[in-house]
């Protein structure tokens, strides 16, 4: 690298190997495997771009659970000391403060400005605009990246076409995702004319897939189609975006951290912003006029709201009420940029039903295996048993952490979500040490589902710090927490 820049911390080797390769390429790929730091190595190479004098303007765009993780925890982390910048996050829905600052793009400013937006924007006409505007307006000195970038792998999407058009208007452009085929070879077509438009040498989809894809032909009624039968060429394929890319797998970065936490964010449904409401409001009547509060009716009340924002609740006479709730649809998201082996943890029985009926649709039966109250003896047995077989086609351990999260080894797992977390803290530990033990070759992912400004926040907070949430739940504490407003 010829720029001189001193990292805020210093990388790893496979980091420093993913910057020299394509810092400064117009277009380029980090194909790096969850956990292997990619959010690190594109500021970096924002910093680099900039200090060089080649960019002075960054649109960064990331799925909604992740796209604030960039401006609360990834930027303020790693950005060098050395680069003057601002990072503003765009609102669909701003308060009059939010307008301002998204306005502030506009003024001038001697430093790198980082905007970053969520990808489902681009489907609206304002999401739409707003890029159009800033491409336009700032494309010609600036960096444009997606991280999770198989959010565009559809060609005919609507975001997907809208984002090719404002690229083209950006001097540097950027991938970021872990896995960049999550179904077929058919999903990298869309990622890379985002990057160029003919990168791979193909003017359309249909020639692209003609080269590396099998067809027959079918027919349907009056109707005859081309249906994707198998694949080809695939080693040509793999030659050619290695000349755009740089690809690293958690098993080649031995000199990670241990244990690597993160977040995914999951929006609240309208129905479920309003019985969050509700609870809270009943929560509350709990210390109308200073009265003393008994733990378990605190704790119980706590659980009411986190059943909700899991998309259930069961009544006090034993109904259970259900929920529109897309915190599914972000555990479905993390397994396909996973390739291992994974443990999902929840309190709750209805949610380790549900996520084990969910993986064994979408990866084949037999691909998840519950465990928790209702699981037999045997099954149990059976379920460690397969999952600690590499070559066993079970791949997701659903799991009760207060069942399962003592004294099992599950160290095939190299991903851990806690999909609904327990208030205990020792539970917690214990889950997170099933697969952080001896016999762990990989690291460790952990990663938490939070719905924004609820209850989640001040648990998984409590939790990272030590505290035990049963042991804190009276007074002032617990007033704090049940009073937080679910953002939308």
């Amino acid at each position: 690298m010829t720029v001189n820049y001193n990292f805020k911390l210093n990388p790893f080797d496979h980091q420093k190997d993913s910057l020299e390769r394509g810092w400064d390429c117009t277009e380029f790929g980090y194909f790096m495997e969850m956990g292997t730091g990619k959010s690190k190595v594109l500021i970096d190479n924002m910093g680099m771009l900039f200090l060089a004098g080649k960019i002075n303007f960054a649109l960064v765009i990331a799925p909604k659970g992740v796209y604030r993780n960039w401006v609360a925890k990834e930027i303020p982390e790693h950005m060098s000391d050395d680069v003057p910048h601002r990072v503003i996050r765009w609102v669909s829905g701003p308060n009059k403060k939010q307008k301002e600052e998204m306005r502030s793009v506009q003024d001038d400013f001697d430093g790198l400005t980082i905007f970053v937006m969520n990808v489902e924007a681009f489907s609206s006409l304002k999401g739409q605009k707003a890029g159009d505007w800033m491409a336009r307006a700032l494309g010609d000195h600036g960096m444009i990246a997606i991280d999770e970038s198989t959010t565009i792998k559809n060609h005919k999407a609507k975001r997907t076409k809208s984002l090719m058009k404002i690229a083209a208007q950006f001097n540097y452009r950027r991938l970021l995702t872990g896995s960049p085929i999550t179904k077929s070879p058919m999903d990298i077509f869309a990622q890379t004319e985002f990057l160029r438009p003919g990168l791979l040498g193909y003017e359309s989809y249909y020639a692209f897939q003609g080269r590396y894809a099998v067809t027959q032909r079918r027919s349907m009624g009056a109707q005859a189609f081309q249906q994707i039968v198998g694949y080809k060429n695939l080693d040509e394929l793999t030659s050619r975006i290695e000349q755009f890319s740089f690809r690293v797998l958690k098993k080649d970065c031995l000199d990670l951290p241990e244990k690597i936490y993160t977040i995914r964010y999951v929006t609240l449904t309208d129905e479920q912003a309003k019985m969050y409401s509700l609870l809270q409001e009943q929560a509350m009547l709990m210390f109308e006029d200073g009265e003393m509060v008994s733990a378990p009716a605190v704790i119980t009340q706590m659980l009411r709201i986190q059943q909700v924002m899991s998309g259930h609740l069961k009544t006090d006479d034993g109904e259970m009420k259900y929920f529109p709730s897309r915190r599914m649809d972000a555990l479905e998201e993390i397994t396909e940029e996973h390739q291992g082996k994974a443990i999902i943890w929840s309190r709750f029985r209805y949610d380790i039903i549900q996520i084990t009926e969910m993986l064994n649709k979408k990866y084949g039966k037999g691909s998840a295996a519950a465990y928790f109250g209702d699981t037999s003896d045997d099954d149990r047995a059976t379920a460690v048993l397969n999952f600690q077989n590499p070559d066993h086609p079970l791949r997701f351990f659903v799991g009760n952490p207060a069942t399962a999260g003592y004294g099992l080894t599950l160290t095939e797992a190299n991903l851990v979500v806690y999909y609904a977390n327990d208030f205990n803290l020792e539970t917690r530990i214990q889950s997170e040490d099933r697969a952080h033990r001896i016999g762990q070759r990989n690291n460790v992912t952990y990663v938490d589902l939070i719905s924004e400004g609820t209850l989640d926040e001040k648990i998984v907070e409590s939790l990272r710090n030590k505290i035990n949430i049963g042991a804190k739940v009276l007074g002032e504490q617990a007033r704090e927490w049940l009073t937080l407003t679910p953002r939308k």
